[in-house]
């Protein structure tokens, strides 16, 4: 996930738990909500992935979300899940055990990953979380037609769990022009065919709409052909994965408008990363962007 200032998801993630230990900042990054009633969210869900902002201790960011209206905060491990919870947010989506270049297309480390995963699933249902991300993994010169059929033959080890405990497990799309060279699940209709060929209502896509707009574009019309897939929604501005606002190619308003008309019930998820000296002020135009 590269913006310009070449911040990405793997970066953040490696840094974060000093990041959230960290006490000393600025007075601007401690500011108080600035609203204390929640303000109306129209039709969609919205919340935020946490690494994106990362430079707040996480118990200050989550009242700054809730002051926002957002439900709840993405891409979150077990330990940060009660401290969302005490703010009445929800963990929106739950990190599991692949990581983007080495997933679930690769059979030899499947064992590995059912068993990390199934204790996942288990910890996400016990905190009455909604979902767990899983990736594909890069290609490293594999077949897409062999890649897929092994990240089914996996992922169905760990469905039945699943089903059971009423947990969406949810594959990202991601570009492999830009940011994620070789990742496999890089368009929308190799994702749509795993979930074919998978076979449950519990597996869904994350549609990543800075990733696919990067990939394929026409992101309203593969939405709404695709929308029985998708469980999750990502944003993020494109080029560079900044602020979703008039700086950027896509118009979010209207991205977000066929969204809402077309009844999608999961969350739609910040994803960018802030090039503003007020970070929240970029997030809190996002979420009046996309309040429809």
């Amino acid at each position: 996930m590269k913006a310009k200032n070449n911040v990405t998801r793997r970066t953040a993630l490696a840094t974060l738990a000093g990041a959230a230990g960290a006490m000393t900042f600025t007075a601007s990054t401690t500011a108080q909500p600035a609203a204390v009633e929640t303000p109306p969210q129209g039709r969609l869900k919205q919340s935020v992935s946490y690494w994106c902002f990362s430079k707040f201790p996480l118990d200050q960011f989550c009242k700054e979300v809730k002051a926002m209206g957002l439900a709840g905060i993405d891409l979150l491990d077990p330990k940060d899940w009660p401290i969302v919870k005490e703010h009445g947010l929800v963990a929106t989506m739950a990190n599991g055990p692949s990581g983007i270049g080495h997933g679930w297309n690769d059979p030899k480390i499947h064992d590995q990953l059912v068993e990390k995963g199934e204790k996942r699933l288990r910890e996400v249902a016990e905190a009455g979380l909604p979902n767990m991300i899983v990736l594909s993994g890069n290609r490293r010169g594999m077949p897409d037609d062999e890649g897929l059929k092994n990240c089914a033959k996996g992922l169905k080890r760990i469905m039945p769990l699943a089903e059971k405990l009423g947990v969406n497990v949810v594959m990202e799309l991601l570009n492999s022009k830009r940011d994620h060279k070789d990742y496999m699940c890089d368009h929308t209709a190799w994702g749509t065919a795993l979930a074919d060929e998978i076979g449950s209502d519990r597996f869904k896509l994350l549609y990543d709409i800075y990733h696919m707009q990067i990939m394929e574009g026409d992101v309203i019309q593969t939405l709404l052909d695709n929308m029985k897939y998708i469980g999750h929604i990502h944003t993020g501005g494109v080029p560079g994965r900044n602020e979703i606002d008039e700086t950027q190619e896509l118009n979010y308003k209207r991205i977000c408008q066929a969204i809402a008309d077309a009844g999608f019930q999961g969350y739609v998820a910040h994803e960018f990363v802030p090039k503003r000296e007020d970070p929240l002020a970029s997030l809190r135009q996002a979420v009046s962007i996309c309040t429809v």
